[in-house]
């Protein structure tokens, strides 16, 4: 045997890329539903996101009038 250590190393260098490999997989489960998820969570988003710029809108407003 002289590979020495290199057998435990390609071992662990290779549970790695299978662990990088797992974490960039493409989403599971019904196209359809995790599409309207997705846009769900977006359109709350988007939601939170006007109400603020209203709020800003109206303090703007307000600090004229004064």
């Amino acid at each position: 045997m002289s590979r020495g250590n290199q057998r435990d190393l390609a071992r662990a260098k290779n549970l790695k890329k299978q662990k990088e490999a797992a974490k960039n997989q493409k989403k599971t489960g019904d196209p359809k539903k995790r599409m309207e998820n997705d846009a769900d969570i977006l359109r709350k988003k988007q939601a939170i996101a006007d109400a603020r710029k209203e709020a800003e809108r109206l303090e703007k407003l307000k600090a004229a009038r004064r």
